[in-house]
Formats: structure tokens, sequence, C-alpha cells
């Protein structure tokens, strides 16, 4: 573990990603890339591209599309009970005996 020189601390401060992890330390992430947000949502990357482009779920343009944590949140709570099949027809869910 790499311990900052310039600390006067006892305690070791985990210096990248793996010991922050090891030590229990794991940062929420803050921004998603289309594959991850597909993978989550056990979906493609297209059909995420669609919702980003009708409008539904909101991403920035870094180089390539991100959507934000909370954005990503937001999205599931907000259209939780919808028919999301076609990204411009969207319906709440009907349940029928």
């Amino acid at each position: 573990m790499n311990i900052n020189s310039n600390s006067n601390h006892a305690d070791a401060i985990p210096q990248n990603v793996n010991e922050r992890q090891k030590e229990g330390v794991v940062p929420e992430k803050i921004l998603y890339t289309v594959k991850e947000v597909s993978t989550i949502m056990h979906t493609n990357t297209g059909y995420v591209y669609q919702l980003i482009s009708s409008g539904l779920l909101p991403a920035l343009k870094l180089g390539s599309y991100k959507i934000r944590h909370i954005s990503l949140m937001r999205f599931l709570e907000d259209y939780d009970g919808y028919d999301l099949t076609d990204p411009r027809d969207v319906e709440k869910i009907s349940v029928s005996a």
C-alpha cells in the first residue's frame, strides 16, 4: 500500500482503486458508458441509444455518450411500471387477469 510521504497520519491512505477496494472504500461510480448501462439494464446498446435519442434517458457527450448514475437511477424510478419496449410509445403497464 502506498503511503503519502507528506502525511503525518498513522493510517495509510489507499492510493489506487484496487487498494481502496481491498480496504472496503469504493467510491460510487458517477458516470456509466452506454455499454455499462445496457449491462445494468439487461438490454443492448442500441436500445440504450434509443432511450437517449428519445429523451427518456439523459446523457452527456464527452467524446462518447455517458450517463450519470443519478440520471440512471431517476430514469428507473420514474419509469417503474411502464412498458418501454418502444421508447417512442411509452405506456403504463396494465395487468389484467
